[in-house]
């Protein structure tokens, strides 16, 4: 992808790093083996990943790896070693010294990245993608847009909610099913102004790798009860991981969707929950969009979501769940776009408020909707003021307290502007 614009440049370099290593002989020499002195696991999946890619571009890894600082080889050994063949067969070495820099400058600059485990930091910042977005070299942009908010800042915690706050008022995009295709790259998505919720996660990944903050992107291919597909961001602190996605809720591990991962059926891996690894796991990270692309390594995340979605029923004491969703009309369509945000208000039967929340809009992921957990076995009503003072609303009732083996009913409710 990035070969079109490199092309005479790659083939020059092609000729000057292989009369090079032809006239000195260092492909093999003891002083200049570029393998020399990285782990012998790590250098034996290096060179078997560049023996494997196409012979026109080895010149291009071997050339990055070569001239990468003494600090950062190891982890452009890692990157190289552990590449998809798109990759292998196209990235010039530029590019990969570049994206390793940035990376590393990361690392130097803000206080939780220099305490990064190896580990982390060479499987979840330094990458330059997450799935299969388009190559491209995104981690300038972001240090000049995001750099000013978290320098001087020693809370990791606080640096992850001042980016997921801003990056939306920074990127002006959108949530939007209108986008030209799934798995967008950033610049790709700021273009369009719209992205869907696998492109805003690369934007968030994106952006949390830049300033140093490990990030990874979480999803599932189905929800198990078949309402399409869905991904999400995840962050390590402190040796954990915690989700949360572009449009932020008010804590880390919170958010809509936590209901349906939590009910994940391990026995199908078409519902499991997935995270991205760039180290290959013995499994891979499916993409609804290219379900056949076994490149990119994925860990199977499941059982976190159903142990975390559990602990927070037994937190909302078990209440009945209830959807309430907001459209422009009754008549009209049930879309994304006809959705409407408002603030809701759930009350009894003698007016006295039992809930509260603001419905989904437009621009929200469109399996996202306001979610309450209310009384068991009560009428309630949902209702709301519009702009022009106009009172509106819809009662219901919500189910009795199920036996303890048999899993909560929803129960969901339609309001209208009109």
């Amino acid at each position: 992808m990035f070969r079109n614009e490199f092309n005479h440049k790659i083939a020059m370099k092609k000729l000057l790093l292989l009369g090079v290593l032809a006239a000195a002989g260092l492909a093999i020499s003891c002083t200049q083996d570029p393998y020399r002195g990285l782990e012998p696991g790590l250098s034996a999946d290096l060179q078997a990943n560049i023996a494997a890619a196409d012979s026109a571009n080895r010149p291009e890894l071997l050339d990055a790896l070569i001239r990468a600082p003494k600090n950062q080889k190891e982890g452009m050994a890692f990157l190289i070693a552990y590449m998809p063949q798109g990759d292998r067969d196209t990235l010039t070495a530029d590019f990969l010294l570049e994206e390793v820099n940035w990376a590393y400058k990361a690392r130097e600059t803000f206080p939780w990245a220099k305490a990064l485990p190896d580990s982390v930091f060479y499987n979840d910042v330094l990458p330059y993608a997450s799935m299969n977005e388009r190559r491209e070299p995104w981690r300038a942009m972001f240090w000049e847009m995001l750099c000013p908010l978290v320098e001087g800042m020693t809370d990791v915690r606080e640096a992850i909610d001042t980016i997921n706050k801003q990056l939306q008022h920074l990127v002006h995009v959108e949530y939007n099913t209108k986008r030209e295709k799934p798995n967008q790259s950033p610049s790709e998505s700021m273009r369009q102004g719209m992205a869907s919720c696998s492109g805003l996660s690369v934007l968030l990944t994106d952006a949390f790798r830049t300033v140093g903050i490990p990030s990874r992107i979480a999803g599932t291919p189905l929800w198990v009860s078949k309402e399409g597909n869905h991904n999400w961001t995840e962050v390590w602190i402190d040796g954990e991981w915690y989700f949360t996605e572009y449009y932020p809720t008010p804590a880390l591990n919170r958010s809509w969707f936590l209901e349906r991962a939590g009910k994940a059926d391990k026995s199908d891996p078409i519902f499991w929950i997935y995270a991205t690894s760039w180290r290959p796991t013995g499994i891979h990270f499916p993409m609804v969009w290219a379900f056949r692309n076994r490149n990119v390594p994925g860990v199977d995340v499941t059982d976190f979501y159903i142990d975390l979605y559990n602990a927070q029923m037994a937190e909302e004491k078990n209440g009945a769940p209830v959807a309430i969703r907001l459209f422009r009309a009754k008549e009209g369509g049930r879309s994304s776009a006809d959705r409407v945000a408002q603030d809701i208000k759930v009350v009894d039967k003698e007016g006295k408020m039992v809930a509260a929340g603001k419905t989904a809009g437009p621009t929200a992921d469109m399996n996202d909707y306001l979610t309450l957990y209310l009384p068991f076995d009560r009428t309630l009503t949902a209702e709301f003021t519009d702009a022009q003072g106009t009172e509106h609303c819809a009662t219901f009732s919500t189910p009795k307290r199920p036996d303890p083996e048999q899993q909560l009913p929803l129960t969901e409710v339609e309001l209208f502007l009109d």
